[in-house]
């Protein structure tokens, strides 16, 4: 059974910082790309970015580039996502998830299949 566990989510000012950390248990961690996905009440889910299964490839959506960055420590089953300059239209709820395709990379189409969620962690940031 895949569990995925989100956390390190709060209440920030804007410019600020935080990092989620999501922990996946139940499959081979190293061998799945992971992702970080964020959803507004009301919003379809989005993606936000993506590691590839070695670590060695990324993809952020055009809204994160350049003030978040997604990591991973395959050692210890754990995503990371650092978030700098945050702004108040980042606000929202954040999910992991694992790509179940086996040794998948990223891609802006987000091929694949992503369906196995967490509870999420929330982040709010305040102007």
């Amino acid at each position: 059974q895949v569990q995925v566990v989100e956390s390190g989510g709060g209440l920030v000012q804007a410019g600020g910082s935080l990092r989620l950390s999501c922990t996946a248990s139940g499959l081979p961690f190293d061998s799945h790309a992971m992702g970080w996905f964020r959803q507004t009440p009301g919003q379809e889910r989005e993606g936000v970015a993506c590691i590839s299964w070695t670590g060695g490839s990324t993809y952020y959506a055009d809204s994160v580039k350049g003030r978040f960055t997604i990591s991973r420590d395959n050692a210890k089953n754990t995503l990371y996502l650092q978030m700098n300059s945050l702004k108040p239209e980042d606000t929202a709820m954040y999910y992991c998830a694992p790509n179940r395709v086996l040794l998948s990379v990223c891609s802006a189409s987000w091929s694949g299949t992503w369906d196995y969620w967490g509870q999420g962690t929330q982040v709010t940031v305040s102007s």
